[in-house]
């Protein structure tokens, strides 16, 4: 029985992730849950599961309110929004916790063996660093923890005796692929991109994409921003300063490739010419189960099939760089260290929530993102506080852009 806290259990990944384990009441336990804001169905996760600690970060009164308001006979809820302090417990008797603090709290539990980390954006990151100091495995779909942290994350791991075993499809299928060979085995990493909703666009036709256009993901269900980053195709470079820390391989042998039907997560290519690819039907649950039964696989009768003559019609492409330079703009980040990955990321965030607020178009994201890598890649990053020092200067100058 492994012990499970989910970090950001309310998001898509989070949710997937507990239907996951409702499946496997003989391997899993939840141990801990914690949310952003949405306190309603973090309370349902709670009488479902049980967890002995449960937080939300509740950014103002208005979500503690909504806390207060789930009270009921046996809720044990006492919080009304003069209360509302960071760290604050609300009750002995369900040990819920108020404040961004609960993040690093709950992913260290004593109890706990792995940390799922769904929490979405640059909250996310002293979570990681603090559960890998603690010895925990940590389940990643934090894409920040590694974009923003690079290597002093991984010295935590090394301090710590913690394992990072990624949660993304694309990490989790190259993962799958590298398992029982050696590096030096290795040519070539390829991550696959759908393309997007705006796969084959012209510049012209970009320059009029709405927020709804770009909501309408081809193949996956994905939260909002996340969404937008995969319109864009900066999940994509994302991904890739991922790759880089997870696997070791340097930037020049890692790869993206669009391949609109989603159903080979990524692929490897070997010294000898062969090439292993990990395939699955579009979901989560996949990578999620992965994540936490990594080495061994464990049976999932409630897992997607994969159906060959369903899924048949397997094509690739090139990516059109031309129309999404924000893929090269975060690789080139990528392989200039320091700080410039936690620039494009900062950058890349403050940049679509202007676009999902009607203030930036589309082909201005990547402008932005441009301006704020050419002013702060170059600032200090010896440590975490520093690159968030480095963070909050590229979200202020896109939101002034």
């Amino acid at each position: 029985m492994r012990n499970i806290v989910v970090l950001g259990s309310t998001g898509s990944i989070g949710v997937s992730a507990l239907k996951v384990i409702a499946r496997h009441p003989d391997k899993f336990k939840v141990v801990g849950i914690t949310a952003y804001q949405n306190a309603a169905l973090l309370r349902e996760q709670q009488l479902k599961f049980s967890p002995q600690y449960v937080g939300i970060v509740a950014p103002d009164n208005t979500q503690v309110n909504g806390v207060a308001d789930l009270k009921s006979g046996d809720s044990g809820l006492r919080l009304d929004a003069s209360d509302a302090t960071p760290g604050l417990r609300l009750s002995e008797k369900n040990n819920w916790v108020i404040g961004e603090s609960c993040l690093v709290e709950a992913a260290t539990l004593s109890d706990a063996d792995i940390v799922i980390n769904a929490v979405v954006g640059a909250a996310g990151v002293r979570a990681t660093i603090a559960a890998l100091e603690a010895g925990k495995r940590v389940a990643l779909a934090n894409k920040e923890s590694l974009v923003m942290g690079g290597e002093l994350v991984l010295q935590a791991a090394k301090r710590g005796g913690g394992e990072i075993v990624p949660v993304d499809s694309e990490h989790s299928a190259i993962l799958q692929c590298l398992t029982g060979s050696s590096s030096t085995e290795v040519e070539r990493i390829y991550i696959t991109a759908s393309g997007g909703p705006f796969r084959g666009f012209s510049k012209e036709q970009l320059e009029n994409v709405t927020v709804a256009d770009a909501l309408k993901h081809p193949t996956w269900s994905m939260g909002r921003k996340i969404t937008v980053d995969s319109a864009t195709l900066a999940n994509k470079a994302l991904e890739v300063i991922e790759a880089h820390y997870l696997f070791g391989f340097p930037y020049d042998r890692i790869s993206v490739v669009v391949h609109p039907q989603s159903l080979i997560h990524s692929m490897v290519e070997f010294v000898d010419c062969s090439v292993v690819a990990q395939i699955g039907v579009p979901s989560m649950e996949l990578p999620i189960l992965y994540s936490l039964s990594h080495p061994e696989r464990i049976v999932d009768n409630g897992g997607c099939k994969f159906d060959p003559f369903r899924h048949s019609g397997i094509s690739f492409e090139p990516v059109d760089s031309e129309n999404f330079p924000a893929l090269a703009l975060g690789i080139k980040a990528g392989m200039t260290g320091g700080v410039a990955p936690a620039v494009y990321n900062a950058a890349n965030e403050a940049a679509v929530a202007r676009f999902l607020d009607g203030s930036l178009k589309f082909t201005e994201i990547p402008l932005v993102i441009e301006g704020a890598l050419s002013k702060y890649s170059q600032l200090p990053a010896d440590s975490i506080e520093q690159r968030f020092e480095a963070d909050q200067a590229a979200r202020d100058y896109v939101r002034a852009h």
